[in-house]
């Protein structure tokens, strides 16, 4: 008799069972990145909002933004974990907060 379900096997490491993850649920990736830049992004908003009375949205979209870009750079050594068309998606909103971040001028900062 056949088994009709294949125990998995992770004596090959982390790598293979991260990349079956991917192949099986393919927006697995995208929504790992987008939890990551909404953690940073609202959570150091909602720390600055309590700690001084303001926020300063364009410095927390670049700090998520670039943490974000760090985690799909290192998602990137391995193949198969994410796309190529999401590390360019990433890499353009790291650079459209970056001049966001440039061209905003705050009343404080004239």
């Amino acid at each position: 008799m056949t088994n009709l379900y294949t125990l998995p096997n992770s004596t090959s490491g982390i790598d293979q069972i991260l990349i079956d993850t991917v192949g099986a649920v393919s927006i697995f990736t995208p929504l790992l990145l987008a939890f990551i830049f909404f953690v940073v992004f609202i959570g150091g908003i909602s720390r600055q909002k309590n700690r001084v009375g303001t926020a300063d949205y364009p410095l927390w979209s670049v700090t998520a933004s670039l943490s974000t870009l760090i985690i799909a750079l290192i998602l990137s050594t391995v193949t198969g974990v994410i796309q190529l068309d999401w590390l360019i998606i990433v890499m353009a909103i790291t650079i459209l907060s970056g001049v966001w971040l440039f061209l905003d001028k705050r009343q404080s900062e004239v």
